[in-house]
């Protein structure tokens, strides 16, 4: 056998033999269980699913899940794209713990970060009691749910924008200066269109982890209805009150929603790279 022909038979197995355990694996742990959160919402009658999922406490839990993870998701896209250049362009002192710090979101439980949040962003807490004076609340207010969505999102921008500024060769920001670009132009049409693709995933990925996010909101939010309380929290609730059918309904709303803006931004991502490739 050639060689060419050894390289394109490869190590794994064939495309047929590959693609079935990998539909396979994807029904058993994802479609299966969709679909059952699905069927499960069938049970109730057309109006009375209406009932639930636009009652005025979910449509006032979807506009802050919403809202909130956009926010937090847009806030993390831009200080994640800075982190992730230092962490790529520069060495200093400590760049390896602050490389460790940025995975921290990942490691700590839920739960600790929504403890931690509420004791340094409450009104006597260490960050808190100055933003009190200013009559801004962080704690117990959308502004709180929205801190702890940007802490648990932002590790998922850096992660995905930094390995393609460090595969980025600087000697092209060199050429693009050689040739008279100033700072602005090389950004715009040298680094900016390697980035935009990975900064969408990233935004796509922080604003997925965000809406699902409940360990760390619960306890900044202060879970008033109407007011701080988010939809992962409405659905527990429902839970806890044994209304399966309803709390899946619920939970049908977000996960549809949240399928059709990840498949659009991944539909723009696969256009900007097109896009960067005909350039």
């Amino acid at each position: 056998m050639s060689r060419a022909a050894r390289r394109r038979l490869g190590v794994l197995p064939g495309f047929g033999l590959s693609t079935g355990f990998t539909v396979l694996y994807l029904c058993v742990i994802v479609l299966v269980p969709l679909s059952a959160l699905a069927l499960r919402a069938t049970t109730l009658s057309w109006a009375q699913a209406w009932s639930v999922v636009a009652s005025p406490r979910a449509l006032a839990s979807y506009r802050l899940s919403f809202g909130a993870s956009l926010v937090a998701a847009a806030v993390n896209v831009v200080f994640g794209v800075l982190v992730a250049w230092v962490l790529a362009r520069y060495r200093f002192p400590g760049r390896s713990l602050v490389d460790a710090v940025v995975d921290l979101p990942f490691a700590l439980p839920t739960a600790v970060s929504g403890i931690a949040l509420t004791a340094v962003y409450s009104r006597t807490g260490w960050i808190g009691r100055y933003l009190e004076p200013l009559g801004i609340q962080a704690a117990f207010s959308p502004l709180g749910v929205t801190i702890a969505l940007t802490f648990i999102g932002l590790p998922f921008v850096i992660r995905t924008v930094q390995p393609v500024l460090e595969d980025l060769d600087p000697e092209v920001e060199e050429a693009a200066a050689v040739l008279g670009a100033d700072r602005w132009q090389t950004f715009r049409r040298v680094l900016l269109p390697a980035m935009v693709p990975a900064a969408l995933t990233g935004f796509a990925l922080a604003f997925a982890r965000a809406l699902g996010e409940y360990g760390s909101v619960v306890f900044i939010s202060g879970n008033m209805p109407l007011r701080t309380e988010i939809a992962p929290l409405l659905i527990m609730t429902r839970l806890e009150q044994f209304d399966y059918a309803g709390a899946s309904a619920i939970a049908v709303v977000l996960l549809a929603a949240s399928f059709l803006l990840l498949l659009g931004i991944n539909r723009l991502q696969a256009w900007t790279r097109a896009r960067t490739g005909l350039a």
